[in-house]
């Protein structure tokens, strides 16, 4: 089973799931389906798959109201991408400046 970091990362590689992020962060409120798939040149059972794959991350809270499905943004989980891309920038910031130390010394 995927770890929390490989779930987020897959669910955020497509561009789509992106958008579909992205207009749900905007929105602050929780959107019908319906009006999420009518911003997109796909089906609504695409813009369907996308939003599972992006709750299966976490990332959207879906809830019902009637017959109608409502998707909510979650950007909470993104925190620990944020966390694990902390150390990589770390990492390059003590290289380059080592490199930099090294090439001022020569």
């Amino acid at each position: 089973m995927p770890d929390k970091t490989t779930k987020i990362l897959k669910a955020i590689a497509d561009p789509t799931r992106r958008e579909i992020f992205h207009a749900l962060v905007l929105a602050v409120t929780a959107l019908p389906i319906t009006q999420i798939s009518s911003q997109f040149d796909i089906s609504r059972q695409g813009v369907t798959k996308h939003i599972k794959t992006l709750e299966n991350a976490g990332l959207v809270q879906i809830s019902s109201k009637g017959r109608e499905r409502y998707c909510l943004a979650n950007p909470k989980p993104l925190k620990e991408v944020n966390k694990w891309l902390k150390f990589y920038e770390q990492f390059w910031n003590d290289a380059l400046g080592n490199l930099g130390t090294y090439l001022d010394a020569t």
